[in-house]
């Protein structure tokens, strides 16, 4: 077969394929535009989810006559103004998009530059149907209707209008997200879905589209290296989410999919975080144009930087920074439902059974029930009771079985989950102790033999010297058992089978494939659930004293080592509420 060139409407559609792949990516293309023509409000309307309609209308600079039939050309764009591709500083600057939507639906732009008349051109799959005068306000509107109504092998690869609407949404979100200095409004079939006003602030506008809770439940990132910035908002460990569907990267104002910032997103909160759980992040990148290509995807949805290692580095150390900073945060809302399960008995008198009778038998039963008088373990106090002012996380009060701490805050009653509260202290100890040179091991006065699967036992093998760098010394007994010799001082005296058993399944999760940082990472938050106070031991009112103040000068320790509170709050309203008071 001698080679030929494909015609012109044969280009356009494989164009289309690569850029338009369904109505979400046209949508991004049209946004796009009109951010890059200098819009402050941008009006979205979607009909079916965008099968049958798209429509984007901003304030920007507006078009020309002729520069809208240029636009409307392959490879013909204002936002490139020379042949320096890697210096591109605007969201578009293929010049594909418009003629490539254009050749699979019915394109209409109308446009408008101040002082001048508007205009307005109509092509359909490809063909010129109309143009002429147009009457509307300075800027551009851009209408796609039936796309792919006639490329039916296409159109058949489209999903329902409800998916089709729910990705039109995310691009919407991330692009308003990346630009909270302009309005954005979104109207799918007639309804209002989305409205952000102009001129908010980042941390504003991320938690507009976000959850607005987000706003009492995050910590700010502000980090900087050299020519490269990091900026947004990362949701507390405890705010996160069963998928990773809230997690939003940008680079020099463009939202990008990448593989290397979700990978540093994930490892700095490796041991914040359950492994099915999430966080909700917002993070933009800013670094020198030249420093970064996105021209890799024709959706200029993936990029490329020249040193990748800088970037994963600064993301995940920014991360870490400021959630250390956020000390003994975490996130409080006491949930509805767990408000709700609080009850209130009616043990009002009832009418008498006749005269000289007793209450009624509700209040026998009580009196039954309290024969003995209530009795609670107390202490003497030798020194003055605190002030619970002077405290974020109060003083004790008590505890409730054996499991959890009861505090008086100045604001409300503090509930802290003993078990999870000093799971996160002992690794955060351990940590300390770990950077400051060797974690102190404690050695047994009798050697204890564990015994394992031999592939367990290859493993533990294999990570003798980095586990005794943590306390942990043990050596090969055979070829199906361990011999523990020491472990880490912090731990204490505790169940060390259960200890190196758990060790040899994390070591298996954890493969060549993960860092050896990460790895003893894992492992050091593993000896930590074993070495914490576990539920159902009684403390004394100073050792629940002592946990209290310890927590409130850790980081991270409003979340333990899966990423569950180890706290929660119920102020001053809330138990009012309880009592009917409010």
């Amino acid at each position: 077969m001698s080679i030929r060139r494909l015609p012109e409407h044969l280009v356009n559609r494989i164009a289309a394929g690569e850029v338009v792949e369904r109505p979400a990516s046209a949508l991004k293309e049209l946004v796009e535009n009109a951010i890059d023509a200098g819009a402050q409000r941008i009006a979205i309307r979607l009909a079916e989810g965008g099968l049958t309609g798209i429509e984007v209308i901003d304030d920007g600079c507006g078009m020309a006559p002729d520069e809208i039939a240029l636009a409307l050309e392959r490879h013909a764009t204002s936002k490139l103004p020379n042949d320096m591709i890697e210096m591109v500083e605007t969201l578009g600057f293929r010049g594909e998009a418009l003629p490539s939507i254009a050749s699979v639906a019915t394109l209409t732009i109308e446009s408008r530059v101040r002082g001048a008349d508007g205009w307005a051109r109509t092509i359909d799959n490809g063909v010129l149907a109309s143009e002429g005068p147009a009457a509307l306000p300075p800027g551009t509107r851009v209408k796609v209707e039936g796309l792919f109504a006639r490329v039916p092998a296409r159109r058949k690869f489209l999903r329902s209008a409800r998916s089709e609407y729910a990705a039109c949404v995310d691009i919407v979100k991330r692009l308003a997200m990346a630009r909270p200095e302009i309005g954005f409004t979104l109207e799918h079939d007639g309804r209002r879905a989305l409205a952000v006003p102009p001129g908010e602030s980042r941390a504003e506008r991320v938690a507009a589209l976000t959850d607005r809770a987000l706003v009492d439940n995050s910590i700010a990132i502000d980090y900087v290296r050299g020519e490269v910035s990091l900026g947004g908002v990362a949701g507390l460990p405890t705010f996160s989410r069963g998928v990773a569907d809230h997690q939003f990267l940008f680079v020099n104002g463009r939202p990008v999919k990448d593989r290397l910032l979700v990978g540093a997103v994930r490892a700095a909160y490796q041991d914040l975080l359950a492994r099915d759980r999430h966080p909700v992040v917002a993070l933009f990148v800013e670094l020198p144009v030249a420093e970064v290509d996105v021209n890799v995807h024709p959706a200029k949805s993936e990029v490329r930087f020249r040193d990748s290692g800088l970037i994963r580095g600064m993301i995940v150390g920014g991360l870490r920074a400021a959630l250390n900073a956020a000390g003994h945060r975490s996130a409080q809302p006491v949930a509805s439902g767990s408000m709700g399960s609080w009850t209130r008995e009616d043990i009002s008198p009832q009418p008498s059974l006749g005269y000289g009778a007793p209450a009624s038998g509700i209040l026998r039963d009580r009196h039954l029930d309290f024969s003995a008088a209530p009795s609670a373990r107390a202490e003497p106090a030798y020194h003055p009771v605190p002030e619970q002012a002077r405290f974020p996380l109060g003083v004790a009060r008590g505890q409730v079985a054996a499991t959890y701490i009861v505090a008086e805050a100045e604001d409300g009653l503090v509930l802290v989950d003993q078990h999870a509260a000093h799971e996160r202290l002992v690794l955060e100890r351990m940590r300390r102790a770990s950077a400051e040179g060797r974690v102190a091991a404690q050695t047994l006065l009798l050697p204890e033999v564990v015994e394992l699967d031999e592939p367990g036992c290859d493993r533990l093998e294999m990570r003798a010297a980095e586990l005794g760098e943590l306390g942990l010394e043990l050596e090969r007994f055979g070829p199906k058992a361990v011999l523990v010799r020491a472990t880490p001082a912090l731990l204490g005296a505790g169940d060390v089978k259960g200890l190196v058993t758990d060790l040899a399944d994390e070591l298996a999760a954890y493969d060549d494939a993960v860092s050896l940082k990460e790895r003893l990472e894992h492992v050091a938050a593993t000896m930590a659930c074993h070495g914490s106070v576990r539920a159902g031991r009684i403390l004394s009112v100073a050792e629940m004293n002592a946990l209290l103040r310890e927590m409130e000068v850790t980081p991270h320790s409003g979340q333990c080592n899966h990423g569950r509170p180890t706290w929660v709050k119920l102020g001053h309203g809330d138990i009012e509420k309880l009592f009917g008071r409010r």
